[in-house]
C-alpha cells in the first residue's frame, strides 16, 4: 500500500452492531494494515438508535483497535456540517466503513470527506451509484439491480461470535463441566421496557427450578451497560410495578464472597460481568433469553435457547425496532401505541429470533404471550431431562450460523479500495 497515512471512519449505531460487528472487524483491520497509527487510524461514529442504551461509546472505548468514537447525539452536525465535536481532523485518503444505521449516512460523508465508501449489508443494498462497493452477507441480499462488480458475497458477521479466530484472540478456555450440575443461563436483556417483565419472569422461573431441582446453578451475564443496583431494582415489586404480574418473584442483590441476587427460599443467580460472556454462554446447557443480539449471539456459539416475549402489560413492551419502537416510546401517548402496537403483533405469527429468522423455521422456542412461569419450568426440566434433544437443537443451531470469515473478508475489501485507483486490482476475496 502508498506510504501516505489513512483514514478509516466506521460508521455503527446500536449496541448489536457495536459488540457484534464493530468489534471482529477493527481486530482484523488492525491484522490486515497493523497497528501503526501514523500510517492508519481508525474512527468510530455512532448514528442515533432506538435501541441504544447510552453506554455504546464505553463498550467502543474497550477496543483497543479503535482511536477515536463519537457518540449518537452529536452525529447529525457532523454529517449535516462535517465537524464532529472535538473537531477531528482527516487525512487526505481514507475509507468510509458502513456497519450499522442509515445506508445514506456513508454516501453523504464519503462524498464530504473525499473517500471511499464501503456498505456491510444484510439483505439489502441501496444508493448503488454512490457507493464503491458493497459487502453483504449472502447471495440471498436484495441488490436491487446493482452492478456486480461491486457486491462481494462475505458471509454473515453474526458467524464471527464463537469463531475459533474469536475464542483465541479473547484467549478463551472453556472449563469442563463439574460433574453433577447443569447451569441455565439468564438473560433478561439490557434496557429497561424487557428488564421490568423478563427479570421477574426468569426470576420465577429460577424460583421454580430451585425447588424442583436445587443442584441447578443459575448465572445472569450482565450486559456491559447495565450496573448491578439498576438490574436488582427489577427484581424488587417495591421498585418494579410490574413485578407482580408473575408471581411472587423477588431477590435482592449480595456482593460476597461475589456478587449474586438471592431469593427467599434459598436461590442464588450467579451475575457475571465479564464482557464478551461466549466462555460462560458456552457452559451453559440451556439459556432463557428474550429477543434482540443475545439470540444471535447464543446461536452463532449453538447454545440451546428458550426465548420469552412476556406480555402480561402490554404497554410496558416498547423495545421494538424502527418507527414502532419510536412511536412506544413517544412523550404521553407512547403507553397507547405501545398497547396497540403489540395488540397487533400478537395476532401475526412472525419468527424473532435471528437464528429462526436466519433458518426461516423454528428451530429455537419462542414463547409469547402471558406466560406462567411454572409452565416453563417444567418445560425446562424436560430438556434438561433429556439432554439428546437439546444437543439436537445445537446441532441445528451449527448448521445455519453460517461460514465464520466475514470480518477479514471486509477487511481485505477495505484495503484493496484503499489502494490508489491507478493500483488497485480487481477486487478479490
Amino acid at each position: 500500500m502508498d506510504a501516505a497515512p489513512i483514514d478509516i471512519l466506521i460508521l455503527s449505531n446500536g449496541p448489536g452492531e457495536v459488540t457484534t460487528w464493530v468489534r471482529p472487524v477493527v481486530r482484523a483491520l488492525r491484522d490486515e494494515l497493523g497497528t501503526d497509527r501514523a500510517q492508519v487510524r481508525i474512527s468510530l461514529v455512532l448514528s442515533p438508535c432506538p435501541n441504544a442504551t447510552g453506554k455504546e461509546v464505553a463498550i467502543a472505548h474497550t477496543y483497543p483497535e479503535i482511536d477515536r468514537v463519537q457518540g449518537a447525539e452529536q452525529f447529525f452536525p457532523f454529517l449535516l456540517w462535517g465537524k464532529t465535536a472535538e473537531n477531528w481532523d482527516w487525512r487526505d485518503r481514507g475509507l468510509v466503513l458502513f456497519l450499522g444505521g442509515d445506508q445514506i449516512y456513508p454516501v453523504i460523508l464519503a462524498k464530504r470527506l473525499g473517500y471511499r465508501s464501503l456498505i456491510y449489508a444484510e439483505w439489502e443494498t441501496r444508493w448503488h451509484r454512490w457507493v464503491d462497493q458493497f459487502a453483504v452477507m449472502s447471495a440471498s441480499a436484495h441488490v436491487n439491480g446493482c452492478n456486480p462488480d461491486k457486491i462481494a458475497i462475505v458471509g454473515d458477521l453474526m458467524a464471527e461470535v464463537g469463531s475459533p479466530s474469536d475464542l483465541n484472540a479473547l484467549n478463551i478456555k472453556v472449563a469442563a463441566e463439574e460433574p453433577g450440575f447443569q447451569q441455565i443461563g439468564l438473560l433478561p436483556g439490557s434496557k429497561a421496557a424487557k428488564l421490568a417483565q423478563c427479570v421477574p419472569l426468569m426470576l420465577a422461573i429460577a424460583q421454580h427450578l430451585h425447588t424442583a431441582q436445587p443442584h441447578l446453578r443459575f448465572v445472569i451475564p450482565v450486559a456491559p451497560t447495565l450496573d448491578l443496583p439498576t438490574l436488582a431494582r427489577f427484581a424488587d415489586p417495591a421498585q418494579n410495578p410490574i413485578a407482580h404480574f408473575f408471581g411472587e418473584s423477588q431477590a435482592t442483590l449480595e456482593t460476597e464472597p461475589t456478587p449474586h441476587l438471592r431469593a427467599p427460599n434459598g436461590l442464588t443467580i450467579q451475575l457475571h460481568q465479564g464482557f464478551p460472556a461466549h466462555d460462560l454462554y458456552r457452559r451453559c446447557d440451556l439459556c432463557l433469553t428474550t429477543v434482540g443480539a443475545n439470540t444471535a449471539e447464543l446461536g452463532a456459539l449453538a447454545v440451546p435457547m428458550l426465548v420469552l416475549i412476556p406480555t402480561q402489560q402490554l404497554d410496558a413492551m416498547r423495545a421494538w425496532d424502527g418507527i414502532p419502537g419510536l412511536l412506544a416510546n413517544l412523550p404521553g401517548l407512547g403507553s397507547l401505541f405501545a398497547k396497540l402496537i403489540n395488540r397487533w403483533f400478537l395476532r401475526k405469527k412472525r419468527l424473532l429470533a435471528w437464528p429462526n429468522i436466519w433458518a426461516r423455521a423454528e428451530i429455537v422456542p419462542e414463547l409469547i404471550g402471558d406466560l406462567d412461569a411454572e409452565a416453563i419450568a417444567q418445560q425446562v426440566l424436560g430438556y434438561l431431562a433429556h439432554p439428546e434433544t437439546l444437543a439436537a437443537m445445537g446441532d441445528r443451531l451449527r448448521q445455519v450460523r453460517g461460514t465464520p470469515g466475514a470480518a477479514p473478508k471486509i477487511a481485505r475489501l477495505a484495503t484493496q479500495l484503499l489502494m490508489p485507483t491507478d493500483q488497485m486490482p480487481a477486487l478479490d476475496l
